[in-house]
């Protein structure tokens, strides 16, 4: 039996109807064997298929983590591919990429504790809300 002609699951209506109501998303996503988790891909594929599609038109920012030194690049780009075909307004920069990431974060409180990192972070926020803003009308 097709799953999509026999509803959409609960899960997959609230997380779109989370969608359309944001002004602008933020994906912080680690890189899984060099490309997007298998769940956020499924979670951005399930809504691919969703009459009035959530992220038509919708600013997208993201940032990555990996324990190597490319801090998700791959994952970003992957990401990106797939946020066009779904016609999000994907930020460009400044990029967010954490590379080493276990080096970064408080090991106990998971606290970010790279003062550079921080301000690319911050950089990055500041820029994403004027874009935003831009699509508010």
């Amino acid at each position: 039996m097709d799953v999509q002609a026999a509803g959409f699951p609960g899960e997959v209506t609230t997380f779109a109807e989370a969608i359309r109501k944001a002004d602008g998303i933020i994906i912080v996503s680690p890189e899984y064997n060099w490309t997007i988790p298998g769940g956020l891909k499924n979670a951005l594929d399930r809504v691919s298929r969703l009459e009035n599609q959530p992220f038509r038109e919708k600013p997208v920012a993201i940032q990555s983590a990996s324990g190597g030194p490319l801090g998700g690049a791959r994952m970003q780009y992957h990401l990106r591919m797939a946020l066009t075909y779904l016609s999000a307004f994907v930020f460009g920069i400044p990029e967010v990429f954490v590379g080493l990431a276990q080096t970064k974060f408080d090991p106990h409180t998971l606290e970010l504790k790279d003062d550079p990192t921080r301000k690319v972070v911050a950089d990055q926020l500041a820029a994403f809300a004027k874009f935003v803003a831009r699509f508010k009308g």
